[in-house]
């Protein structure tokens, strides 16, 4: 059963959030062995908060406190007929885990694909991560028999 506070609210994030989120995603980066950096990461976030054509942030927040968030970002999959998102980043701060944010967050994402014309989502989880593939699966995604590769291009 999700716990939610009275002064709980999700909603999307704005150029003006920047400041609230990087903190999360600093904690979501170490969390997960990624390397931060200093100036490219917060510009990135900027770049995403900033320009509705690459995606959307939703922030979580508990008393006007950030706890939560989840980064989409845009694609095109022929494969899929249409517009496909990527769900980049989910992070729930850990005093708020286990109490439904996270499903929260994504069912708040699937039900703002329609009017964003997105026809397909994706995300990534390490297969060792049984708890949070756990949470995806109950939210409606399914391992297709395909894994993620990735090539950096300089």
């Amino acid at each position: 059963m999700p716990r939610f506070g009275v002064s709980f609210s999700t909603r999307i994030a704005t150029p003006a959030d920047l400041e609230r989120l990087l903190p999360l995603v600093r904690e979501l980066w170490k969390h997960e062995h990624m390397e931060w950096h200093e100036t490219r990461t917060p510009a990135a976030l900027a770049r995403l908060l900033g320009d509705d054509s690459l995606g959307r942030v939703w922030i979580s927040e508990d008393a006007g406190r950030a706890i939560a968030y989840l980064a989409l970002c845009f694609g095109y999959s022929l494969e899929f007929f249409g517009r496909d998102a990527f769900v980049d980043e989910l992070y729930v701060d850990p005093a708020y885990r286990s109490h439904g944010h996270g499903g929260h967050l994504l069912a708040t994402v699937d039900a703002a694909c329609p009017a964003l014309g997105v026809r397909a989502l994706h995300l990534e989880v390490d297969h060792v991560n049984e708890r949070v593939k756990g949470l995806y699966v109950r939210a409606g995604y399914k391992d297709h028999e395909r894994f993620l590769m990735t090539k950096l291009v300089r």
